[in-house]
């Protein structure tokens, strides 16, 4: 199984990134807050991996630190709790905020989380509660912040990647930010910017 991949940024999607080892292409999964904090294209990358072998699949699930690749096995250890929703799940919180919504039993958080609903947030806190406070503790994971200009940034650079004009995804990362606030979710901003970009056009 493939336990790491150490390359180049070839391309980069809304939820993979294409990493370019010795001329190998390897498609990566990866979350949304994941993407926003790699290099660009043609820049030196390494990630941890989880390989999913299925009948009729090979994928590969990317991760910056080790905290994020066992948080993603907690995740996808769950009921009906894939490695998809794993991600889309790690895409609206950073680890450590994660870990402790979890933890405090905060269904109503959780379910702000792109397609997570009580049944699934509840599923999380029931069997996850007490996993993941050893993992809020351990080495790797970084304290929670709030949205900032900085988490904007990350939302307009992750436009950018996807091919649009950095003055186009100026203004659709600023409207989300009023729509939604600028302490919304990585996830959510990213998502309602490109819901405005693609109404635009």
């Amino acid at each position: 199984m493939i336990a790491s991949l150490k390359g180049v940024v070839l391309e980069k999607g809304l939820t993979e990134v294409i990493v370019d080892v010795a001329g190998v292409g390897y498609r990566v999964g990866v979350s949304l807050i994941a993407l926003a904090q790699l290099p660009d294209p043609g820049a030196p990358v390494q990630l941890r991996i989880r390989t999913v072998v299925r009948e009729d699949a090979f994928e590969l699930y990317g991760f910056r630190t080790r905290i994020e690749e066992e948080l993603f096995l907690q995740l996808t250890s769950v009921s009906h709790v894939g490695p998809k929703m794993a991600l889309n799940v790690m895409s609206g919180l950073e680890v450590e905020e994660l870990c402790q919504a979890i933890a405090k039993g905060d269904v109503a958080r959780l379910t702000k989380l792109h397609g997570v609903g009580k049944k699934t947030a509840e599923r999380l806190v029931l069997e996850l509660k007490d996993k993941v406070k050893l993992l809020a503790t351990a080495d790797g994971a970084k304290p929670a912040q709030a949205a900032t200009s900085g988490q904007l940034d990350d939302v307009i650079s992750a436009l950018v990647n996807l091919g649009y004009k950095p003055p186009q995804a100026q203004t659709a990362a600023d409207s989300a930010s009023k729509q939604h606030g600028a302490d919304a979710p990585f996830e959510l901003l990213l998502r309602e910017a490109l819901k405005a970009l693609r109404s635009s056009k």
